[in-house]
């Protein structure tokens, strides 16, 4: 056992540990989130995919002690513009139908936030290769490719509409 702090959405968690615990365990079970999902357990689903230190991360497969002193940033952490607003993709998925079941969405909305952070209008091309890690059942991906290419371009309009 070993005591770790790993700062989660702006807030410290502080807790002792196993070596073996993982970041997914301890995002759920430490610090009480449920947002970031359990899938396969292995690192092929992407629904457990989290930001560390502002890079895409399967949570299943990142042990706890990795993130160690570490800012981690899960679909809980997204904030919109507005007190109680979405983040802009999330209202991007909802507007343009990237969302039918929803479990794979929080893992979505992760790599789509990394990539727009990255590339604030980035090619369809881009778009599928930044998803190519995360499955989803439902939608056949299109709607999602679609989602996150609006949210990049209604992005740039408001920042454009600023100045």
């Amino acid at each position: 056992m070993r005591e770790i702090r790993i700062e989660i959405n702006g807030s410290n968690y502080t807790s002792r540990i196993s070596d073996n615990l993982t970041l997914l365990d301890f995002i759920r079970e430490e610090a009480g989130m449920s947002g970031t999902k359990r899938g396969c357990d292995s690192g092929h689903c992407g629904s457990c995919t989290v930001l560390l230190e502002g890079r895409p991360v399967y949570a299943c497969i990142t042990l706890a002690i990795q993130a160690e002193g570490k800012k981690v940033t899960t679909v809980e952490g997204l904030e919109g513009d507005a007190a109680g607003q979405l983040h802009y993709i999330q209202q991007a998925f909802i507007d343009h139908y990237g969302i039918q079941c929803g479990f794979c969405t929080p893992g979505m909305l992760m790599v789509a936030a990394a990539l727009l952070e990255e590339k604030p209008l980035p090619e369809t091309e881009d778009i599928k290769a930044a998803i190519s890690g995360n499955l989803c059942r439902c939608t056949g991906y299109t709607n999602i490719v679609h989602s996150i290419r609006m949210a990049a371009e209604d992005k740039l309009k408001q920042e454009g509409g600023d100045e």
